[in-house]
């Protein structure tokens, strides 16, 4: 065998054991890259995938070539050399890239002067008879002489990592796919925590939301204050999802949650072995945060120890772990919550004032339903459909005595008590109807802002009657003949009982 045979077989030799070893795929492609550009004396060597989804051929492995350059060479199946050899399966030798109208250079490595001593070598990787990319390398002009016997190997070694290629093809595509759902569903939290997205039109809400507008584009420390259940966590992510911090984390903790010691842990991180259990090193909360936001939940429960170390993060910026003597810089936004007054804890000397101060940059107050309730139906609505969704059911409305109840009832629990409550009629609903007589009965033996007939008994039969009788009139388009028939009545009993509730039928016609 002469030293030609002898340098082709150890390179196939030296590949054979590269594809079989146990790395990373691209490090394994860019091992092969390296090994037979050594051998075959090669200046440049690239290996180009075809994206199945956009019919985009990519270089993705180089040697002799910069991410930055690699980045550039893109082509569509037929542009160029690398286009081409994908659309036909056949390789393709350039004797010399300065006489070439079809080698386009995309990638910009070849200088003016120095394409017009180079050759150019590009074949087909396939898996079958379907071309998945290229394996391509560029020589001396003077050195293509053996141009038939390196195409040949090159033609080997290409079938000898088909199957790296499909792995690694694959493994792209699926990142692809991820960083695109990835993308997707952050602009549908943005979209999804957008102030106008939050359920409520009345006044109390249109001033919360202009607060959040105002805010949104600074930095500045936000304090949310209202009763438990109002949705404050809502206008946290409302504030997040539209400032300049959008793209980065959303971190969430719940002072209440946890001990005062854990708490500590959780929010600055520790070392190892800073204390039984510390097995190792871990992250904090606000070291999560860093570029985004943290939202710090009833604030008011943080224990007075931890809130002297949280004081010097939102004065400084900076902490140590628990167990460490490293300080930690962190550019976090600090959005926190409660629902008691800070003022009367101060007073109490359970929480710290200047503390309070500096969290007090700007309060936001979110009103309770009971001071907004023209939001009720609008947001009965909203939960109906996502219970709806959520229990393979239809309801096509909340009757008029049901949306009485609702806005009369006070709602100590707020939005989150609605909400409940809605979810509970869902599932107790049988004719796509959310009834009164379904909702708990708190709220029932409170009774509708409606003239009823003395006695229990009587005044449930009424609540139902007028309902029935709604209902029938916004089915018939206010037509009373059409709406009786339905009840089983007659016009003359129907008029008597509209006369009696005092419904207008005439609201009702389409």
């Amino acid at each position: 065998m002469n030293n030609e045979g002898m340098l082709y077989e150890n390179l196939l030799y030296d590949i054979s054991r590269i594809v079989v070893e146990s790395r990373p795929l691209k490090e394994m492609l860019e091992m092969v890259l390296v090994k037979t550009a050594e051998k075959l004396g090669m200046k440049r060597g690239m290996i180009a995938i075809l994206d199945k989804y956009t019919s985009e051929i990519m270089i993705r492995v180089g040697y002799g070539l910069s991410n930055g350059l690699m980045e550039k060479g893109r082509y569509k199946i037929g542009e160029g050399i690398t286009g081409r050899v994908v659309e036909t399966g056949e390789p393709v030798v350039v004797s010399n890239i300065a006489e070439e109208p079809k080698f386009l250079n995309k990638t910009g490595a070849w200088h003016k002067d120095e394409k017009k001593g180079i050759s150019f070598l590009c074949v087909p990787v396939k898996s079958g008879s379907e071309v998945i990319g290229t394996i391509a390398f560029d020589k001396k002009y003077g050195d293509i002489t053996n141009s038939g016997n390196d195409i040949k190997v090159l033609a080997v070694i290409s079938a000898m990592i088909t199957q790296l290629m499909r792995l690694y093809q694959a493994e792209y595509e699926e990142k692809s796919v991820l960083i695109e759902e990835n993308s997707r569903l952050h602009e549908e939290l943005k979209t999804r925590y957008k102030p106008a997205n939050i359920i409520g039109s009345s006044r109390a809400m249109m001033d919360v939301y202009e607060m959040v507008e105002k805010v949104a584009s600074t930095d500045s420390s936000v304090l949310i204050l209202g009763e438990s259940g109002v949705g404050k966590e809502l206008i946290a992510q409302a504030i997040h999802y539209n400032s300049k911090r959008a793209d980065a984390p959303f971190v969430k903790f719940n002072c209440a949650a946890l001990p005062e010691g854990l708490a500590e842990t959780e929010l600055f991180g520790c070392e190892k072995g800073s204390f039984t259990g510390a097995y190792r090193s871990r992250k904090g909360r606000f070291e999560s945060a860093d570029r985004g936001t943290i939202f710090l939940d009833e604030i008011g429960d943080l224990g007075l120890s931890v809130q002297a170390k949280f004081l010097r993060v939102l004065q400084e910026r900076e902490f140590e772990k628990v167990g460490g003597n490293d300080t930690i810089k962190v550019d976090v936004r600090i959005i926190a919550a409660t629902n008691k007054n800070l003022a009367d804890e101060v007073k109490k000397k359970a929480f710290r004032e200047d503390l309070y101060y500096r969290l007090s940059v700007f309060p936001i107050i979110v009103p309770p339903l009971r001071d907004r309730k023209t939001d009720i139906p609008m947001l009965a609505d909203f939960f109906a459909d996502k219970y709806s969704e959520k229990n393979g059911k239809q309801i096509k409305s909340i009757t008029s005595g049901a949306v009485g109840l609702l806005t009369a009832y006070n709602w100590p629990g707020n939005v989150r008590e609605l909400e409940n409550c809605i979810e509970r009629a869902v599932i107790l609903s049988n004719d796509g109807i959310i009834h009164a007589s379904q909702l708990p009965l708190v709220m029932q033996t409170a009774g509708p802002a409606r003239p009823q007939p003395a006695g229990s008994l009587e005044k449930v039969i009424g609540m139902v009657e007028h309902e029935m009788i709604v209902e029938k009139l916004k089915e018939s388009g206010g037509n009373m003949s059409l709406a009786a028939k339905e009840l089983g009545l007659t016009e003359r009993m129907i008029g008597i009982r509209v006369k009696k509730y005092g419904i207008d039928f005439k609201q009702y016609r389409k």
